[in-house]
């Protein structure tokens, strides 16, 4: 049942820091807005959150000297999982950060640039955030306070980083693979029913043809 739900709540974080990628790519183009920022705001808060809660349950995992060794090497694959998600969610927050800090919202100093994207934004964070109708009230601030907010946050994911380097010794290179490349990404297990409550963002759209036909 552990290594279930530790599977479970390692693929919400996964799943959220992955929207949280795809939301950061539209900043500074022309899709970029308010409401991407705050959509930005909330998807890293639940990133954070869900980053909580699994260091919380496999460090008492890892610290059980009670499991079997088979377990023991599920929890560290799991753990090296985690700490690589982590690891790609301060870099996301970081060019947040930077990006953010070239292409105010209020006050704009520079024109945003042509990424090719398009359209909004809410509906890849909804996906992610279980959030049907995502509103957003009007912060003239955004700038500048959710900016300093960031950069705590930056600083807090970091040190707690740090302390799981401390607290848990697992070294990645010992570590086992047990499934194919790829398999996490095919992975049954649903989690739209656990108290997660975060959904696949991974569904897959049909394609268009160069002649504009669909694939």
């Amino acid at each position: 049942m552990g290594k279930d739900e530790c599977k479970t709540m390692l693929d919400a974080l996964n799943k959220v820091t992955a929207c949280y990628r795809h939301l950061v790519i539209a900043l500074g183009s022309t899709s970029d807005s308010q409401n991407l920022r705050e959509e930005l705001k909330k998807t890293r808060k639940k990133a954070q959150e869900l980053a909580v809660a699994n260091r919380t349950k496999l460090t008492a995992l890892l610290k059980d000297k009670s499991i079997s060794k088979d377990d023991r090497a599920e929890y560290e694959r799991l753990w090296v999982l985690f700490t690589s998600s982590m690891e790609l969610l301060e870099v996301d927050m970081k060019r947040s950060l930077e990006i953010g800090q070239d292409f105010p919202l209020k006050v704009p100093t520079r024109h945003l640039i042509q990424t090719g994207m398009t359209g909004s934004t809410t509906t890849v964070a909804a996906r992610a955030m279980s959030v049907q109708n995502m509103k957003y009230e009007a912060d003239a601030n955004i700038d500048t306070v959710d900016l300093k907010e960031l950069e705590t946050e930056i600083a807090q994911v970091d040190q707690m980083m740090e302390e799981m380097e401390m607290k848990v010794q697992v070294a990645p290179w010992a570590v086992e693979a047990k499934q194919e490349a790829g398999a996490e990404l095919k992975s049954t297990v649903s989690v739209g029913n656990s108290s997660v409550g975060v959904i696949s963002i991974c569904e897959e759209e049909p394609k268009e043809t160069v002649d504009g036909e669909t694939g």
